[in-house]
């Protein structure tokens, strides 16, 4: 039976056996004090995660919204008048 969850000190001393089962892609839980702690992954999990799909110009771009004619113009009245009610002092 492989595990992917250890506990801290079992994970220091096997800690070869938790590196090479993160490196065929299975995500090693290692708790401490009975606490979920910190994950191990491989380096290849790990750069799938930093990089993105698309930079953002491309995803912009890609946007359903992209050749719309939007209406950008700015509200310009002044704001409503608030009644206070109650003092901060």
């Amino acid at each position: 039976m492989q595990t992917n969850t250890w506990q801290l000190q079992t994970a220091k001393s096997k800690f070869s056996r938790v590196v090479d089962n993160a490196m065929s892609d299975v995500p090693q839980f290692i708790t401490k004090y009975g606490n979920n702690a910190v994950v191990v992954i491989s380096y290849e999990a790990y750069k799938r995660m930093q990089k993105p799909e698309k930079d953002l110009v491309s995803f912009l771009r890609g946007s359903p919204l992209m050749g719309l004619d939007l209406d950008m113009s700015r509200d310009k009245t002044l704001p409503r008048e608030i009644e206070r009610t109650f003092s901060a002092f």
